[in-house]
């Protein structure tokens, strides 16, 4: 199997992201890996896609280091590889990182992987969905009884007498946006600078308006889907608590959230099995849902990280449990054709 994935920069790419676990197990298993940078492709006079990318010959890394070290050494093979010739596209690149400094990258991938998956290439998650999902208004899809109480507006009368209807505590943050940049929490406390912190989100797009949930003091889970299932392995499930680590409420890892075990409640469950027929509709086939307690809060369906972390916590092996399941679809495309079985029907078989 030849496996691309795709992320915004190569050299960028850490050790510790699932992007490079899943890779490095996928190489390990003896599967021809390639990483693509989100601006590293071309459209051909052909028709075809190619990209600029980077692989390795060697099978033997261990780690997610070894892999990344090779990949990016001066003697790892840097070149030109044809999208039609890879079986599975990964789209792992998030859109959010880019939207500042490089603009023309946000949509730029999902443009290119569309023609990709034209042309027979399996690429996940479908891109024609990802394209619907560069922003927050894709989570409002989803049943409003998972949803907490959200408004998005660039009005700040609206957003002002929204906060007011919920006692004065919200949770305001951009439309487009991830790990914790720009998210304010407005409470009592703050109401003096409510109209700066509106002003300041809404001079760059919309702004989301959130209620407040009392569970969310103890963080939020990540809980990890695989073909609109949750990712279970003996008897556990990938997913764990993000605790903050200061007075500062926001758990992502990325602003020093902390990772604990968690154990899968049924109403997360149930969060889980109302928003699965959307996406398996849409060909999504791993997404990361964050949870409060029995609500969704955000559904990652283009970067989702944390595999690592529940392998460690739980000394289970969920990456290859993706592998596994990228190995079977690549067999079942093998039996059917584009006319019989469109991309989104087997990003999520």
């Amino acid at each position: 199997m030849r496996i691309g994935f795709v992320v915004n920069s190569i050299e960028t790419e850490r050790p510790e992201y699932t992007t490079t676990r899943l890779a490095a197990t996928a190489a390990r298993r003896g599967h021809e890996t390639w990483m693509l940078g989100v601006g590293d492709f071309a459209h051909q006079l052909d028709g075809s896609v190619s990209a600029h990318g980077a692989t390795t010959a060697s099978r033997r890394h261990r780690s997610g280091t070894g892999y990344l070290n090779s990949l990016k050494s001066a003697d790892g093979n840097q070149k030109p590889v044809c999208i039609d010739d890879l079986d599975v596209l990964m789209m792992r690149n998030d859109p959010a990182d880019d939207q500042v400094e490089r603009p023309w990258a946000v949509t730029s991938g999902i443009l290119f992987a569309q023609l990709a998956a034209a042309r027979g290439t399996l690429v996940l998650n479908d891109p024609a969905s990802l394209a619907n999902a560069v922003n927050k208004t894709y989570f409002q899809h989803f049943p409003e009884y998972v949803r907490p109480r959200t408004l998005i507006s660039r009005d700040l009368a609206d957003i002002a007498a929204f906060i007011d209807d919920l006692g004065g505590q919200a949770v305001l943050k951009p439309l487009q946006g991830s790990g914790g940049a720009g998210v304010f929490f407005v409470s009592s406390d703050e109401s003096p600078n409510v109209n700066q912190m509106i002003d300041a989100l809404s001079r760059d797009g919309y702004t989301v308006a959130q209620e407040v949930l009392p569970e969310a003091d103890h963080g939020d889970v990540r809980m990890f889907l695989m073909n609109g299932e949750p990712l279970e392995l003996g008897g556990r499930h990938a997913a764990f608590r993000r605790v903050p680590t200061t007075r500062d409420r926001r758990s992502n890892m990325a602003v020093g959230g902390k990772a604990m075990s968690v154990k899968v409640t049924p109403a997360m469950l149930d969060v889980a099995a109302a928003v699965r027929p959307k996406l398996v509709a849409d060909g999504m086939f791993l997404v990361g849902l964050d949870l409060v307690a029995d609500k969704l809060m955000e559904v990652n369906v283009f970067s989702p990280g944390g595999l690592g972390i529940c392998e460690a916590l739980y000394e289970r092996k969920f990456t290859e449990a993706v592998i596994d399941a990228l190995e079977q679809k690549v067999e079942a495309r093998r039996h059917y054709d584009l006319g019989v079985m469109d991309n989104k029907q087997l990003a999520t078989l």
